[in-house]
């Protein structure tokens, strides 16, 4: 039923869908606004509706897909649903003044299903600011924001920033400044000859969800911004990703990156990140940096299942750090990160310090399928296999490299997947095993030692006890006699004996 329907409260459910939350036009001018729900097979063909709040918070129906459109909207207002891409498009033409208001689009056999809040202002002005573009992403996944400016050179200061009550909160900029929650999770690199600047961030979270702006100069004074909103879908494809990698001084350590096998992309990258900025490592067009050369390679790149495997050995204490995995050219950047710990050898085989534990446990994180040993062989390490999809085989490829110092850059993809060394294994175990041994074989000894001490005071009391009974009571205390002494007594009876014997046959006679 349309027309005329009230909203309760209990059935708020907004953060189930996502579209834009502020739109700004012109009077005369047209908006459209997508609204996405969530894909379930009852999603499909229910009805989806647009609706305007009133001052008692009644949502009078615009439009909705059971074919219904108000009076006062007819061939202003228009609405089409694409089931496939769980997608209703809504579109107002012919804008006027009095059609600035909160909006609801949903989905729902009334208005009382799920919806999201569309704040419109209709200007009646030249100079009608622009409306936020809508960026969406996935939990865990990745986003490639592009900022459109008039810093043509470059040379200005770029930022991004988060839009809140009491201004915009810096997050990121060009000078190296990265806010402490988007550590190794951002870059902004800048498209020469334009001034376009592309924001990248990649572990994205709910949490990261709502306005920013980009531009140049500071946040506080700058008239050359966009306004981004950014909104993250409730479910996720992207499985949990390792974000921590330990190795050790020269070991081995290799990383799976993943990216989405259905896009192509012209070039897969692996980048050393360090202040909002991504200094190529090595990439899928024999690209190999100098400080890199002979140690780190692309050793496979796997199309049909949408990974491809990075190999560091002969590892050393600088190349401790966060790094990305990208993608690139063809479609949107995808991305991710992962940050690298370097131990020493004598760490490893030493008791674990608190910033070691601390480390071990950030890298043990994820499932143990997923963590494998790498081999250390004469610098070179043998790539492992990760639990990947394994309903197609594909031949690995090594990739002939080109060596150069290469400029930072914006990078790309989805990556996860690492694994330690075998040799750091064998000292994480080594040197857990022989503290525990130490610890229990003297006390092992102490408590041999202490009870041949127990039975030996028992000993003793009891023959203290036994003579002390002796002397109280003759007849239970026990006879203790010589052998010697016994065959002399015995000797001496038997002589006596003897004597009676004759003295009585003496006196019969």
């Amino acid at each position: 039923m349309d027309g005329l329907l009230l909203l309760p409260l209990l059935f708020h459910v907004s953060g189930a869908m996502n579209g834009p939350r502020l739109l700004i036009a012109g009077v005369g001018d047209s908006v459209t606004i997508p609204c996405l729900y969530p894909k379930t097979p009852a999603n499909r063909h229910d009805r989806k509706f647009w609706c305007k709040m009133s001052a008692t918070k009644v949502c009078n129906t615009i439009i909705s897909t059971n074919s219904y459109t108000s009076d006062e909207y007819k061939n202003r207002a228009e609405i089409t649903d694409f089931p496939h891409n769980s997608t209703a498009m809504l579109r107002m033409t012919s804008l006027r003044k009095n059609d600035s208001g909160i909006y609801r689009c949903g989905i729902g056999v009334t208005n009382r299903g799920l919806f999201i809040s569309v704040n419109l202002t209709v200007l009646d002005d030249p100079t009608v600011p622009k409306s936020p573009e809508l960026v969406l992403g996935e939990p865990r996944g990745s986003v490639t924001i592009q900022c459109h400016t008039e810093n043509v050179k470059g040379s200005e200061r770029s930022f991004w920033c988060r839009l809140g009550k009491s201004g915009c909160s810096l997050i990121a900029d060009t000078d190296g400044y990265v806010s402490k929650s988007y550590d190794g999770r951002i870059v902004i690199t800048h498209q020469e000859g334009s001034g376009t600047f592309n924001v990248l961030i990649n572990g994205l979270k709910p949490e990261d969800s709502g306005l920013y702006k980009c531009g140049t100069g500071t946040p506080s004074d700058s008239r050359d911004t966009e306004t981004i909103d950014l909104q993250l879908t409730e479910d996720s494809t992207i499985p949990k990703q390792l974000r921590r990698l330990s190795g050790v001084v020269g070991g081995s350590v290799s990383a799976t990156c993943r990216y989405d096998p259905q896009k192509e992309y012209e070039m897969k990258y692996w980048c050393k990140w360090e202040k909002a900025q991504c200094s190529p490592v090595v990439d899928t067009h024999g690209f190999v940096d100098d400080a890199f050369k002979g140690r780190t390679r692309i050793v496979s790149d796997n199309q049909k299942k949408g990974t491809y495997t990075i190999v560091m050995s002969r590892l050393r204490e600088k190349d401790e750090g966060w790094y990305w995995c990208g993608a690139k050219g063809g479609n949107p950047e995808q991305t991710s990160s992962v940050m690298l710990y370097i131990e020493n050898e004598s760490q490893t085989s030493a008791p674990a310090s608190p910033k070691t534990a601390t480390r071990a446990k950030g890298a043990a994180t994820g499932s143990a399928a997923t963590i494998a040993a790498a081999t250390r062989a004469h610098g070179a390490a043998t790539p492992v296999l990760h639990s990947i999809p394994n309903h197609i085989n594909t031949p690995d490829h090594t990739y002939p490299a080109r060596t150069g110092t290469g400029k930072p850059l914006g990078t790309a993809t989805t990556a996860d997947r690492f694994v330690t060394s075998s040799q750091e294994a064998q000292s994480e175990s080594s040197s857990s095993g022989s503290p525990f041994l130490s610890a229990v074989l003297p006390a092992l000894l102490v408590l041999l030692l202490l009870a041949g001490i127990a039975v030996l005071i028992k000993v003793k009391l009891q023959k203290k006890r036994n003579t002390s009974q002796a002397g109280r009571n003759p007849e239970t205390a026990p006879i203790l006699i010589d052998l010697k002494d016994l065959q002399k007594n015995m000797t001496e009876d038997n002589v006596q004996t003897t004597k009676r014997k004759l003295s009585l046959q003496k006196s019969v006679l």
